[in-house]
């Protein structure tokens, strides 16, 4: 006799998505909790390969926005981070209504050059769904030309942040 579930206890509640507050963690990585919602997913149910990218620029800001930089005002002092190189591995589907953390870390800096290291992984932790680097590079926004350095508070909450 195949064995029923409930679709009722796989979705996420209130109570279950505020334990999973975005935070900074050990080893210098930020975790920022998911879930998978409909606009998230393909019509399979699958989600679709470019929302992985969203979740990372999330969590990216958010751990920004926790040591001090808000990147709002980063751009109103007229400065840009774009992404300059992507490396993505898809190691396993996230499914609509599944919850997940992603993670991430600044693990160099080259000069103006920040680059971040990510992984989504299952609540539990026993799955990893995505790995991935990203490089970003400040830009003057009003000149549309790269800055010779990082801006002193960006630089030094950087620094911080991985010591």
């Amino acid at each position: 006799m195949a064995e029923t579930t409930d679709i009722r206890s796989q979705i996420p509640t209130e109570s279950s998505i505020e334990k999973l507050s975005y935070q900074a963690m050990s080893a210098n990585w930020f975790e920022y909790p998911i879930v998978v919602h409909p606009h998230h997913t393909d019509y399979g149910g699958i989600v679709w390969h470019g929302t992985y990218l969203t979740w990372m620029e999330e969590a990216r800001v958010e751990c920004l926005k926790s040591i001090g930089i808000d990147f709002a005002d980063l751009v109103s002092l007229g400065c840009d981070l774009p992404v300059v190189d992507l490396s993505l591995r898809y190691h396993r589907s996230l499914k609509m209504g599944e919850s997940a953390i992603v993670k991430t870390r600044t693990i160099d800096m080259e000069g103006v050059r920040i680059i971040w290291e990510y992984e989504i992984q299952s609540v539990d932790r026993e799955v990893i769904y995505l790995t991935g680097m990203v490089t970003l590079v400040a830009v003057d926004r009003e000149k549309g030309k790269i800055m010779r350095q990082l801006p002193n508070t960006v630089k030094d909450a950087l620094v911080k942040m991985r010591e």
